[in-house]
């Protein structure tokens, strides 16, 4: 995943801080939001292993913890029957659960062969949040979308010619200047914004899902 969740961060990097915020790395986690409420992090847990989770405001109905108490419904134990190395990697995630009302919608483990989650037959939100990092076309879309769109006081671009973004998704997370210039640098983004954020998803764990 770590060529697309980091072409995608990269284009939102060049557009500034604000929207540097919905993709990015750093030592232990990657982030996605849709900026409307939507999320997805994985953090990285040692020895090939890592935790995929979040949320997705619409189609999450598996109320993990206490969300069940305040939506009034019942309960979905996301960790039921895990290893507890998962709790343990996200304790941080499910302390925000109580302290702040940040509602967890999945759980999934990767034990660096096979992802696996809890039994459950709810919804959990996973699908309906659509990750782009998980498939080449959609992650293209966004970014396409991203560069062709009026944003700021910017006038709409021209969408980015196809070979250029499958070099750059050829690249990531190393991706090259040269590339990013070519994409990035006639439409009057921060190129070196762009090419940090992508490369901080090679400083993370040595050993991590793909």
């Amino acid at each position: 995943m770590s060529p697309r969740w980091s072409a995608l961060a990269a284009v939102l990097a060049a557009y500034g801080p604000r929207w540097a915020e919905s993709a990015y790395a750093n030592e232990s986690t990657w982030h996605y939001d849709d900026g409307g409420g939507n999320w997805a992090d994985i953090r990285f847990a040692g020895e090939g292993r890592a935790v995929l989770l979040g949320h997705d405001h619409e189609y999450s109905t598996t109320y993990f913890r206490a969300a069940a108490e305040y939506f009034g419904e019942p309960e979905t134990d996301l960790l039921a029957g895990c290893p507890a190395w998962w709790a343990e990697a996200i304790g941080d995630y499910l302390e925000r659960i109580d302290s702040e009302g940040m509602w967890i919608g999945f759980i999934y483990g990767y034990d660096g062969g096979t992802w696996t989650r809890a039994d459950y037959d709810a919804d959990d939100g996973f699908t309906a949040l659509n990750l782009p990092a998980l498939d080449d076309r959609a992650v293209l879309k966004q970014i396409t979308e991203q560069l062709s769109m009026s944003i700021g006081g910017r006038p709409a671009g021209a969408a980015p010619a196809p070979a250029l973004l499958d070099r750059m998704l050829a690249e990531c997370p190393d991706l090259s200047a040269d590339t990013a210039q070519a994409l990035l640098g006639g439409r009057g983004l921060d190129v070196d914004a762009a090419l940090r954020a992508a490369h901080q998803f090679r400083r993370g764990p040595q050993e991590h899902a793909t």
